[in-house]
């Protein structure tokens, strides 16, 4: 926990070593391991000094045991301490060393955006370079107005992405966008009339459909849910009731709850939409994460599903480039004129990226990166959260945190933004009713697996205490 103490700390006992300082904006474990490199590093603390029992230290210093204990355990995986059985707890004989290449702090990161994992191996960031350089060779024709909605090459690209998820579609019933929301943006045009209209989603639901909503002046009807997503109950009423113009879903590794709705309640929310003739929206940006996720709704409900395939959770964050399935090839001139409308075309640059490299393999090796290092994140998040329940997949880079009793979402985003760590609080993908006191954490992005563990180490510090000790009020 971040500690409010900047004076030194002095003993009133002798002991072999004391901290002399700690900082305050950062947990305390991690302040006591810094302070242990600090004195390693500058004399203070040499090589097979015995450092104080871990009781003793923290009553010293007012602090409880498993703080001590968790110092001591970051300072010996820094290479710093070893425990000797039946002796205590020495600073290494190569200590001072091992400092030039352990960071003495770790950085606490930005959480909030739901952006993958970026790659750093070398062979994988040369194939991306090499894809690039082979996509922009021609580099005039990038410069040029480019056919809107992708040329024969780009829309066989996108053919073979949506094949990877399980959906054979003819080419005439591709659109190649500018990335999701302005699909999305512009279904909402073409599905509801000018006076606005209702349409059917979760009732925590992604936050970028909610501002799009907002925009078109949809009025959103939040859907109730249990473990397994959507309620086909809750979504049939909603139908009798409302005549709504649209269901819109994020099937897959639902942002934010990471729910994945299974095969019997996609059937069930298909037939309901095949009784009552609603359109579905199907947004599924994170399912070929999975291993074997289960069929689409545009697989199940192919004359009334658009799904949406973005590559920016799947291959990079920057590439704006999302392909669209359409029901049926009537349906193109229309939304092609909204599309054209808003956004004129697809940027050159971003479509021959994506085109060449899933082409030439590059955007598959970067899903497989993607998905393998959310594997070993999701490890380090069950690590640091041990014994505090939380939603999240094994493929997913996100998680969503129930908060326990004591715990408000916005004390608990304040305090962890106090500590350098950016969360999503509830009420940003809340449609209607009370909030929950709920949070949602990202684990993707140009973090580290050392600065994602490090943060959620302090995420479980915070969860393991009474939010009293947290206070800033003085």
């Amino acid at each position: 926990m971040p500690l409010q103490i900047l004076a030194p700390l002095m003993p009133t006992k002798t002991l072999s070593w004391i901290p002399q300082t700690l900082a305050k904006d950062q947990a305390a474990y991690l302040a006591i391991a810094d302070a242990i490199a600090n004195d390693i590093r500058d004399g203070r603390l040499l090589p097979n000094t015995q450092l104080p029992p871990q009781r003793q230290l923290a009553q010293e210093i007012g602090l409880n045991f498993t703080t001590i204990s968790r110092a001591y355990g970051e300072a010996q995986r820094r290479g710093l301490l070893e425990a000797r059985v039946g002796q205590g707890t020495f600073v290494k004989a190569d200590a001072c060393p091992r400092l030039r290449h352990v960071p003495q702090r770790r950085k606490l990161v930005d959480m909030s955006m739901n952006h993958p994992p970026e790659p750093g191996d070398a062979k994988l960031l040369e194939m991306m370079s090499r894809g690039i350089r082979n996509a922009t060779a021609d580099v005039g024709s990038l410069l040029r107005y480019y056919p809107f909605g992708g040329d024969s090459d780009d829309k066989e690209a996108a053919k073979q992405w949506l094949k990877l998820r399980g959906i054979s579609v003819d080419i005439e019933k591709i659109l190649v966008c500018p990335g999701t929301h302005s699909v999305i943006n512009a279904l909402l045009s073409m599905l509801l009339d000018r006076s606005g209209g209702r349409i059917c989603c979760d009732n925590i639901t992604y936050p970028g459909f909610r501002a799009l909503a907002a925009l078109h002046g949809v009025s959103m009807i939040g859907l109730a849910s249990d473990h397994e997503g959507t309620l086909p109950e809750a979504f049939e009423q909603a139908c009798r009731d409302n005549r709504p113009a649209a269901f819109y879903c994020n099937p897959s590794l639902q942002n934010p709850t990471t729910i994945t709705l299974s095969v019997v309640r996609r059937e069930a929310l298909a037939e309901v939409a095949r009784r009552f003739g609603v359109p579905i929206i199907e947004d599924d940006p994170y399912s070929l994460l999975l291993d074997n996720p289960p069929p689409s709704f545009y697989s199940l409900l192919p004359e009334q599903t658009y799904y949406i395939g973005g590559l920016s959770k799947t291959v990079g964050a920057g590439l704006r480039v999302a392909y669209l399935a359409l029901p049926s090839p009537r349906q193109l001139p229309r939304i092609s004129a909204i599309l054209r409308a808003v956004s004129v075309m697809v940027p050159p640059v971003s479509q021959a990226i994506a085109t060449e490299w899933i082409f030439d393999g590059t955007a598959t090796s970067l899903l497989n990166f993607v998905r393998d290092e959310s594997r070993a994140r999701q490890a380090l998040v069950a690590q640091a959260l041990q014994g505090t329940p939380y939603q999240a997949s094994p493929e997913g880079f996100h998680i969503w945190l129930p908060l326990p009793e004591g715990w408000s979402r916005v004390s608990f985003a304040t305090y962890l933004r106090n500590s350098g760590i950016g969360v999503v609080t509830s009420d940003a993908f809340l449609v209607s009713g009370a909030a929950v006191e709920a949070v949602r954490i990202c684990l993707g992005g140009a973090a580290t697996r050392d600065e994602v563990l490090s943060s959620m180490e302090l995420v479980g510090s915070a969860l393991s205490h009474p939010p009293a000790i947290y206070s800033a009020i003085v």
